[in-house]
């Protein structure tokens, strides 16, 4: 089993950076694909980003060059990194781990385990 903590979310202003991180327990953080999603108040979870074994990475097209995902496997931890936040990007996001490394990277399915979520709300 593993256990993923989500820390970082908070209030800033549209235009700001922010970044959130995932602590994961267990010696097998290095083999998971990782990835962030998120959850708009009245919609549905979406995919962020996702970066797998190899520190390959994917993007939502709506965050695409304003959030980078990273992982330090040393630490057991995902970062996700935000940049030029805008109203729409307010959600709760998730932390998730993939064990068997799906080619489907938005697929809310594929994902074993989840975090409890964190709030990041972008307000003027």
């Amino acid at each position: 089993q593993v256990q993923l903590v989500e820390s970082g979310g908070g209030l800033v202003q549209p235009g700001a950076s922010l970044s959130v991180s995932c602590a994961a327990s267990g010696r097998a953080f290095r083999s998971y694909a990782m990835a962030w999603f998120r959850q708009a108040p009245g919609k549905a979870r979406e995919f962020v980003a996702r970066v797998d074994l190899y520190r390959r990475t994917s993007y939502a097209a709506s965050v695409k060059g304003r959030v980078t995902i990273s992982r330090d496997n040393a630490k057991n931890t995902v970062y996700l990194q935000m940049s030029s936040l805008k109203l729409e990007d307010t959600a709760v996001y998730y932390c998730a781990a993939d064990r068997s490394g799906s080619a489907y990277v938005a697929r809310i399915g594929e994902y074993d385990y989840w975090g409890q979520g964190t709030q990041v709300t972008v307000s003027s």
